[in-house]
C-alpha cells in the first residue's frame, strides 16, 4: 500500500471524515483554552469539572429512558452549573479554590457513579462518555461540536485583551475597573463549554490531557500568548489527526490514540524546544 493510499484510505469511509473534522475541531478549542488552563495553574479544576458532569449524563439517560441525542444537553447543564459552584465557594473566601474544587468533585463524581450504577447495561451504552468514540460521531453531534467550539474561539478573539489582563496582572485589571469576577465566571464557563464537546471525541477521562498537553507543549516553545495559542491549537489539531490514524490502523481506542500522539509530541518538545528543553539547558550549563 502506498503513502497516498494509507492518508486517502480512511476518506472512503463518512464517519472518518466526521471523526478526523470533530478531532481537528476539538484539539483545537481544547488547546486554546487549554492555554489559560496552563498559564492560571487551572488543571486541577479542569479535571474535576471533567468528572462532575457524571451526574448530568446519568440523569439523561434515565430521563430519556437510554436515548444518547439528549445527553450533550444535560452534560453541558451540567458542567455550567458546577464551573458556577467553583466559582461561587471559592469566591467567598472561607475555602481556598482548590478544597472547594476538591469538594465538589468528589461529590459529583460519587454522585455520577452512584446515579450510572443504576443503569441496566450502563457498561456498554455510558462508557464512551468515559473515554470517548470519535468515529461514533453523528452529522448532529459534528454540527453542534463546531457550533459550541467556534462560539468558544470567537468568546477568547473577542475578550482577548481582557483574559490576558486578569490572567497577568490581576491589580492592572482593577485599577482598569475591569470586572474581574465576571470574567473568571466566563472563563470557568468556557472551559465547562470545552470539556463537553469534547465528550464524544475523547471522553471524560481524557479530556484533561487535551486541555493541557497541547497548551503545555507550546508553552515550551513559545514566549508570547498569541504564538502559544497559535502553536497549541496546531498541536491539538495534530494530535487528533495522527490520533485519528493510529486509531484506524492500529485498532486502538480513538480517544487513547489522540492522547497518546499529544503526549509524545509533549516530550519532543521537553527534550527539543530551543531555551526550555532538556537538551539546550544541558548545552548551556556545559558551556
Amino acid at each position: 500500500m502506498g503513502f497516498a493510499s494509507v492518508l486517502l484510505a480512511p476518506f472512503a469511509y463518512p464517519f472518518m471524515v466526521r471523526g478526523l473534522v470533530a478531532a481537528v475541531a476539538v484539539g483545537a478549542v481544547c488547546a486554546v483554552v487549554g492555554t489559560y488552563v496552563v498559564l492560571r495553574g487551572m488543571a486541577f479544576f479542569g479535571d474535576a469539572l471533567a468528572h462532575s458532569i457524571l451526574p448530568g449524563v446519568a440523569v439523561g439517560y434515565l430521563v430519556h429512558r437510554g436515548a444518547r441525542g439528549p445527553l450533550l444537553a444535560w452534560a453541558l447543564g451540567t458542567a455550567v452549573l458546577t464551573a458556577l459552584g467553583i466559582g461561587a465557594v471559592s469566591k467567598r473566601g472561607e475555602l481556598k479554590e482548590d478544597t472547594a474544587i476538591g469538594i465538589v468533585f468528589a461529590g459529583m463524581f460519587a454522585l455520577g457513579i452512584a446515579l450510572i450504577s443504576t443503569v441496566r447495561g450502563y457498561a456498554v451504552d455510558l462508557t464512551h462518555f468515559l473515554f470517548g468514540n470519535v468515529l461514533a460521531v453523528s452529522p448532529g453531534d459534528l454540527w453542534l461540536t463546531l457550533g459550541m467550539g467556534g462560539a468558544v474561539i470567537l468568546t477568547v478573539v473577542a475578550f482577548y485583551k481582557e483574559f490576558l489582563v486578569i490572567s497577568f496582572d490581576p491589580t492592572f485589571a482593577a485599577t482598569l475597573r475591569l470586572r474581574t469576577g465576571a470574567f473568571r465566571y466566563l472563563l470557568l464557563v468556557l472551559i465547562a463549554l470545552t470539556v463537553v464537546i469534547s465528550l464524544k471525541t475523547v471522553g471524560v477521562a481524557l479530556v484533561l490531557a487535551m486541555l493541557v498537553t497541547p497548551a503545555a507543549t507550546a508553552y515550551l516553545l513559545a514566549r508570547r500568548l498569541p504564538r502559544m495559542m497559535a502553536l497549541a491549537a496546531a498541536v491539538g489539531a495534530l494530535s487528533g489527526v495522527a490520533g485519528l490514524y493510529l486509531s484506524f490502523y492500529a485498532g486502538i481506542a480513538s480517544g487513547a490514540a489522540i492522547v497518546l500522539v499529544a503526549t509524545a509530541l509533549f516530550l519532543i518538545a521537553l527534550v527539543l524546544a530551543p531555551r526550555r528543553g532538556l537538551l539546550w539547558r544541558r548545552r548551556s550549563r556545559a558551556g
